[in-house]
């Protein structure tokens, strides 16, 4: 992981301006529980450094991020000008930061629980995936392992196909661009099908299949349909990219069966169903994903340890964990 140096002339700083309360601190506690969920790169103890494929480019960028006392999120990368607009939105993207979060707090006055679970996790944002590609792809490589285990073959490809872009010099492995991961023929932890799947979704991206841009500002039923369309991939693995890929701050995943659970003790509402949580997420419009995240994040310390959004087995016939 980059670490954090002072600014130099011949290293451009970039900045985000939170809109609504953000705490860097929260995102760097969410993305440490879930290594693999931050593409490559690392969380330090004052920043986060994002490495990944900038879509839309045959090249990857590195950022190093921390937030300065007046709220707002700094950074450097050794990113080309060419691509360092995008690449900055994508790690904005990635860190819920593209979205106005003003009406956030707003959700907690309306539901108590959520108001103590802002309050708890000092209003935490979901950190998501820096891609729909990276999203997909980490679906595949987790399928029936531990989470650890996934973090450990990403890196693996990573150092063995990504590109190294660097900050300040340093160099950072980044998740291999959809070229690379094509040239991909064996990798320990894979087996031949994922190494299959694994192709047919670099070759996916490469058709403009998985822009993360157009998925997200797609109808929800428009995006799941296509995402279905993939090989392995139903409605719990769809539904998961869709949200933590695309990073949609609002709706929630009909398929998952945890957001009922987290409900159920959480909300003390025994036997709780989807009907449960569409009347609940009322309140929680236009930020019901992030309210989601929080709730089982909160609900994850309760139980002892932190949750995890993958399932080791398939919720249907070719679908993947997500």
């Amino acid at each position: 992981m980059a670490r954090r140096r002072r600014h130099t002339p011949s290293m451009p700083e970039i900045e985000i301006v939170p809109r609504g309360p953000f705490s860097l601190a929260a995102a760097r506690g969410f993305a440490d529980g879930f290594p693999a969920g931050i593409g490559g790169g690392g969380v330090g103890a004052e920043s986060i450094t994002l490495a990944f494929p900038v879509e839309g480019t045959n090249q990857s960028a590195a950022l190093d991020l921390w937030q300065d006392a007046d709220g707002v999120v700094r950074g450097r990368t050794d990113a080309p000008l060419a691509i360092r607009a995008a690449a900055l939105q994508q790690a904005a993207r990635s860190l819920s930061l593209d979205h106005d979060g003003a009406g956030w707090p707003a959700v907690g006055a309306r539901d108590p629980i959520v108001g103590a679970a802002q309050r708890e996790l000092d209003n935490l944002r979901p950190v998501c995936f820096c891609s729909a590609y990276e999203a997909l792809t980490s679906c595949v490589i987790g399928q029936r392992v531990a989470r650890r285990q996934s973090a450990v073959i990403k890196r693996d490809l990573a150092d063995r196909l990504g590109d190294r872009p660097t900050v300040g010099g340093t160099a950072v492995p980044a998740f291999p661009r959809p070229e690379r991961l094509l040239e991909l023929r064996e990798a320990r932890g894979l087996n031949a099908t994922k190494v299959e799947r694994l192709h047919a979704l670099a070759r996916a991206a490469l058709d403009g299949r998985l822009d993360t841009e157009v998925l997200r500002t797609l109808p929800p039923e428009t995006a799941l349909s296509q995402l279905q369309e993939l090989p392995g991939v139903g409605p719990f693995t769809a539904q998961g990219v869709y949200y933590r890929g695309c990073g949609v701050a609002d709706g929630i995943p009909d398929a998952d069966e945890l957001g009922r659970e987290v409900v159920r003790d959480l909300y003390a509402i025994p036997d709780a169903g989807a009907a449960d949580v569409a009347r609940l997420a009322k309140a929680w419009v236009p930020y019901r994903m992030w309210a989601v995240v929080l709730l089982r994040v909160a609900w994850g310390r309760r139980q002892g340890g932190p949750v995890s959004y993958r399932r080791d087995t398939p919720r249907s016939t070719g679908d993947l964990p997500a």
